[in-house]
């Protein structure tokens, strides 16, 4: 094994690595490596995993690449001048689990012989010049793909449409598909007359047949039962256990067994009104469980904020939003059952001193990125729009590969246009807009705000109260004039990847933007999104160690006039 990553060599890569014939592991990642990948690196059959990400490495993929057949992992990520095609050989390398080509210069079309390696379960093309069409043999419930920012085009074929929760198509502005994807605009249809016949037929038996089939529903469960407003629903003496969304039947009896009724020994949090559990179902999987205090399964009020937050997360669907597979409602048990996220909170990582190294700076940029664009799909793609409320790095939750999805929305309140939008005051205490204390009118701003000091927790390890404090008393205090390099997380090296200070930058600007004392200049959640998804920005003039915060608040970020709708 060799590793010498998160240095400051650089230079090439050396040709000589190829010698190294027993070498099994060859990590060279977050270094400031240049030139072309060595094609002697093909001649290292026995190596297993393979990352050279975060360096300035340019040119092709060399195809010898290809005959590395007992490769598992392969990271190229973030280089930013790699370019050409994917060679169609990858499909030989059948071992491959993991295969990272983001955030390069490849172009070409997807090689559909990637369908070919059957073991794969990641794959992340995002942030390159891919064109054509979706290989739709790539379609698998297996394999999590990111295809983001990319210039594919057509449309998704239907065979993505059962594992729409796996794939992001984000940032393809010629590719169209159905309603289940996300940042995606829908086909439009130009049918041929005999194809519009066909459909019209189609659907007019459909029609048909739906009514027949409910007109016998309804007669055998019509005065039987009253109406479920959940799918897969049993209701007795009141209460009522819903599943939906889930790979499996799950049954109460399995939630009870799972937990021995909740015992205490599988609770992994707990808080103010109730505590989460995590249960390994008979099937192997594994849910977490958040269930209300059973004084507060009384409380009416409480009762009301569990049902939003059922009838919210039942409507959305976003990779960056927490799953919710079903609940359960009664007068003594309360509970919401979620997909289970390994590394828990971002808040209780960022407090860890071990786990906070863990979370460098690429994936705290990452994670950033991911709350924005979860905030901008309930705040501009969900109908009515949906204000969280309650965004904190308690309620930011993180997966095992450290992605970031919104949680805890039972203060979260949907915006009609057509009703007051006042409430009583939500949230946690450093998070709420200074305006929502005074109007108690709820508007998307108010998560813009708690987004900024996320953002700005995350890159500095701490919540930022005494930084905000000091910056808002006065338009001159000295807290602006403080290096960049001091206010971020000390127990972190300073980044040296130049799209990841690039990155850095951007996010410490769009932050302070968000927390404007007048929401009316702060930006939206959506440009906040679009600017991370903009890619050439230039590079600042001055180094990292020379940045101040007064630079980046004083720097100019150009928003899109459109995004503002």
């Amino acid at each position: 094994m060799l590793d010498i990553s998160s240095n400051k060599i650089s230079g090439h890569i050396p040709g000589e690595f190829g010698c190294l014939m027993s070498l099994v592991t060859l990590k060279l990642r977050s270094n400031l490596l240049n030139g072309t990948i060595p094609p002697s690196l093909g001649l290292l059959t026995n190596l297993t995993e393979l990352d050279i990400s975060e360096n300035s490495i340019e040119g092709e993929l060399p195809l010898s690449l290809t005959n590395l057949s007992n490769l598992v992992k392969l990271d190229i990520s973030s280089n930013y001048e790699i370019n050409g095609s994917i060679p169609s050989e990858i499909g030989n390398m059948k071992k491959l689990t993991y295969l990272d080509l983001s955030s390069n210069q490849l172009s070409g079309h997807i090689t559909s012989r990637i369908g070919a390696m059957k073991n794969l379960t990641y794959l992340d093309l995002s942030g390159n010049h891919l064109s054509g069409n979706v290989p739709p043999c790539l379609a698998s419930t297996q394999l999590r793909i990111d295809f983001s920012y990319n210039s594919l085009e057509g449309q998704i074929p239907y065979e993505f449409s059962p594992y729409f929760a796996n794939v992001s198509f984000f940032g393809n502005e010629n590719l169209c598909g159905d309603i289940n994807f996300t940042g995606v605009h829908p086909c439009s249809t130009k049918d041929s007359g005999d194809d519009k016949i066909i459909k019209i037929i189609f659907s007019i038996s459909v029609f048909i047949v739906c009514a027949f089939l409910s007109v016998l529903l309804v007669y055998k469960y019509g005065y039987k039962n009253k109406k479920r407003p959940f799918g897969d629903t049993t209701t007795k003496n009141g209460d009522i256990f819903s599943i939906w969304n889930y790979d499996g039947k799950i049954a109460y009896e399995d939630i009870i067994q799972a937990t021995e009724d909740f015992d205490i020994k599988y609770c992994i949090g707990t808080g103010g009104y109730g505590s989460v559990y995590k249960a390994q179902l008979p099937k192997g999987n594994i849910v977490a469980l958040k269930k209300l205090h059973g004084s507060e399964a009384e409380e009416p009020s409480l009762r009301k904020s569990f049902m939003s937050e059922v009838r919210t997360l039942r409507e959305i669907k976003h990779r960056s939003i927490i799953k919710l597979h079903g609940f359960c409602l009664h007068k003594k048990c309360m509970f919401l059952i979620y997909e289970y996220m390994e590394r828990g909170s971002l808040f209780c990582m960022l407090s860890n001193d071990l786990e906070a190294v863990e979370l460098d700076w690429k994936k705290r940029v990452t994670v950033i990125k991911d709350i924005a664009h979860g905030l901008c799909y309930m705040h501009h793609e969900c109908s009515p729009s949906i204000v969280h409320r309650d965004v904190s790095s308690n309620n930011i939750l993180l997966n095992s590969s450290l992605e970031a999805s919104v949680s805890d929305f039972g203060t979260a309140r949907l915006l009609h246009s057509d009703t007051s939008n006042q409430t009583i005051l939500a949230g946690t205490y450093g998070y709420i807009a200074p305006e929502l204390a005074y109007t108690m009118v709820v508007t998307e701003k108010c998560d813009v705000y708690s987004f900024g000091v996320v953002a700005l927790e995350t890159l500095m390890g701490k919540h930022p109260r005494e930084l905000l404090s000091a910056v808002s008393s006065s338009p001159s205090s000295s807290a602006e004039n403080l290096m960049l390099a001091q206010v971020l997380d000390q127990r972190l090296s300073p980044p040296t990847n130049r799209r990841v200070v690039q990155d850095i930058f951007l996010i410490v600007k769009l932050a302070f933007m968000c927390l404007l004392a007048n929401p009316k200049y702060c930006p939206t959640m959506k440009q906040v999104s679009q600017e991370f998804l903009a890619r050439g920005a230039p590079i600042p003039s001055k180094t990292f160690r020379d940045i101040s915060l007064s630079d980046l608040m004083n720097s100019q970020v150009y928003m899109d006039a459109e995004s503002q709708v």
